[in-house]
Parts: C-alpha cells; structure tokens; sequence
C-alpha cells in the first residue's frame, strides 16, 4: 500500500477527482437548500434631515 499520492496510479486520482467533485457538489446542494424563501427585493427609504445638532463628548459648552 503506497501513501504517497504522487505516485499513485490514474484509478486512485480519479477516485479522489470524483470524491471530492461529489462532496463540492453537496456542499452546493446544501448552501442552496440551506436558503429560506424570505422576499429579498429592496425598497429605497427616503430619509428627510432634521435640525442639526451637535454631539460632544462633555457637557461645557453646547453648540447650536
């Protein structure tokens, strides 16, 4: 038994082609299921600018 896969013959590379083809595939499969049927379309929000206002750290002066 070899352990070694260069030099491994083409049945055992084509095994591991397929192998890891199948679980790509169902890695896919699942991230696609995985989705719930929430509606995902946007609306766009109008948002109006109020006062300005002026946000500090301390409470010594006070700009409006």
């Amino acid at each position: 038994m070899n352990h070694s896969i260069h030099s491994a013959d083409k049945a055992t590379h084509l095994k591991i082609v397929v192998v890891a083809l199948v679980a790509g595939i169902a890695v896919a499969a699942l991230g696609i299921s995985a989705r719930t049927s929430v509606d995902y379309s946007q609306t766009a929000q109008v948002v109006k600018a109020g006062k300005p206002v002026v946000v500090t750290s301390s409470d010594l002066s006070k700009v409006q």
